[in-house]
């Protein structure tokens, strides 16, 4: 049976939930941790891509009412996006990789929440359950091609190219 959009997304927060207390409780191993920040930045650059790309525009054509909680996930996806593209540019051994990941870590947990507790549910409850099969099935088949690796969001792009010049 199909996996429904909310159903596909809450699945992801778990893994990456999982990910998060992976890295919280790894200690001092700083190998470790550098992996585990590689499986995160990996998840969540793959989450967002389709959530930004799918999810965010559906819902608000779907439900206007829900457009203000919208873009703030879209900022807050943008400050994730910041902070995966400066700790894929560190080492593990970086005095401030551990203090980064957990502010990305709070960050993506509060962002998390509130799709889940907040915006989710109007979601079930105004979009018909055929539509959000549908939208599941967007989902996965985007999914397969979403980037794996961060990269510097558009805004800082544009700022290093004018310092460039």
């Amino acid at each position: 049976m199909a996996t429904d959009a909310v159903d596909l997304l809450i699945e992801d927060h778990r893994k990456i939930r999982g990910l998060f207390k992976e890295f919280q409780q790894a200690g001092a191993d700083a190998n470790r941790k550098g992996q585990l920040v590689k499986q995160i930045l990996e998840a969540l650059t793959m989450h967002t891509y389709i959530e930004n790309e799918c999810m965010y525009p559906e819902t608000r054509r779907l439900l206007p009412d829900l457009d203000e909680a919208i873009l703030e996930s879209y900022e807050e996806h943008h400050v994730a996006d910041v902070l995966g593209f400066e700790l894929a540019m560190m080492s593990p051994d970086n005095e401030h990789f551990e203090a980064k990941t957990m502010v990305l870590i709070e960050t993506v947990t509060h962002h998390i929440e509130e799709e889940e507790k907040e915006w989710f549910p109007k979601v079930r409850e105004g979009v018909p359950a055929q539509q959000l099969q549908s939208l599941g099935a967007q989902l996965a088949e985007l999914m397969k091609k979403a980037p794996r690796k961060p990269t510097a969001p558009a805004a800082l792009k544009k700022a290093m190219d004018a310092v460039r010049a």
